[in-house]
């Protein structure tokens, strides 16, 4: 339960972070970054794992690099469920942006987080 909730702060902090060098991407709050990761984290549960059994085969060919296309619907979808609070330009912003999330959200992981719960 509490790696759960690092994970959404995280991502929420990610989120500010990522609205605040890239003009495409626009959080109202640190409220509002709180709940789209909350409501990005349900979406990877329980949405996330129908698109890559729907999706396999392209995930396969692509060496998984479709994946990034997957957490950008996800993205995308919480977007949409926020409306004015959390919003992306277009869905190519979607993709560069979980890309980034992806990528910084492992780093810090891997940095931070990991070396932590060890001691």
């Amino acid at each position: 339960m509490m790696k759960w909730i690092i994970n959404v702060l995280v991502n929420a902090l990610l989120l500010i972070v990522i609205a605040g060098y890239f003009d495409s991407v626009h959080v109202r709050s640190i409220g509002a970054a709180i709940t789209a990761s909350l409501i990005l984290s349900i979406l990877n549960m329980f949405v996330k794992p129908v698109l890559v059994i729907l999706t396999l085969p392209v995930t396969v060919i692509t060496l998984g690099l479709f994946l990034f296309i997957i957490n950008a619907i996800t993205l995308y979808m919480t977007a949409s469920i926020m409306g004015d609070s959390f919003d992306l330009d277009g869905f190519g912003t979607a993709i560069f942006a979980s890309i980034v999330l992806s990528v910084f959200h492992l780093l810090i992981q891997k940095a931070i987080i990991e070396p932590m719960s060890k001691k």
